[in-house]
């Protein structure tokens, strides 16, 4: 084999195995990779046809890392540095050229929020929130993690209830699309108690405890107040990843 000939199949086998490495740390930690392009439903040699030509097709990209629970554009936001050993940037899925990045994430939609009293019953009341879905204050950069979550969203904290978890005036992000767990920060819309004319919905921003089939059970820190909301008042619950920077 010619010098020439070697030096181009050293810079397709790199080029190749890098999208390789990149798929590998989305990798699910129960599977072998072949066992991971079973359950995605493609051919176990989508490994060896990386390496014989290149980037796989975008629909094969799909079902893998659906697998993975992620997306094509979460996975593409974060190869858009370069690659550290070539100097090159990561290469686009299914498209042969360097110089190709996936667009930059829609910015996250902020929108508004006011505080609204509180909900309960005597004696046992927590700090209620309402948010305006359809009134948008502000854009802001959205995060990597929320990249395959088009519902994601962002609200200011206007209480002191979630104090010292959430200060007054920070800006938190939602993400109706994640799997939630208890311990995890919610926020939770309620059914009634707010004027539905003007398009402001009822919200709980709290700490989710335990969850059992007639509902969950919710916790705030100042003052410390923990309550049990019924199933029959909540339409959903979405997880709040953090504050956003």
């Amino acid at each position: 084999m010619s010098r020439s000939a070697n030096a181009i199949r050293r810079a397709v086998t790199g080029a190749e195995s890098q999208i390789y490495r990149d798929l590998m740390r989305f990798k699910p930690s129960a599977l072998s990779p072949n066992a991971w392009a079973v359950k995605a439903g493609v051919s176990r040699t989508v490994w060896a046809d990386m390496r014989r030509h290149g980037n796989p097709s975008r629909r094969t990209l799909e079902k893998l890392l659906a697998v993975a629970d992620t997306s094509v554009a979460e996975f593409e936001a974060l190869r858009l540095g370069p690659d550290p050993e070539s100097g090159h940037a990561a290469r686009g899925l299914a498209d042969r050229r360097w110089d190709w990045n996936a667009p930059a994430p829609a910015l996250l939609p902020l929108i508004a929020s006011r505080a609204a009293g509180e909900w309960g019953q005597p004696g046992n009341q927590v700090e209620l929130s309402e948010i305006r879905s359809s009134q948008i204050v502000d854009r802001l950069p959205r995060p990597a993690s929320l990249a395959a979550d088009p519902d994601a969203f962002a609200l200011t904290i206007v209480g002191e209830a979630m104090w010292p978890r959430f200060r007054p005036g920070v800006r938190t992000a939602v993400s109706p699309r994640a799997a939630i767990a208890p311990g995890d920060d919610v926020l939770v819309r309620l059914r009634g108690s707010a004027d539905e004319t003007d398009g402001w919905e009822p919200v709980l921003i709290k700490q989710l405890g335990r969850i059992d089939r007639g509902g969950v059970e919710l916790r705030q820190f100042s003052p410390a107040i923990t309550i049990h909301i019924e199933q029959r008042w909540i339409i959903s619950i979405a997880r709040i990843p953090g504050e956003l920077i």
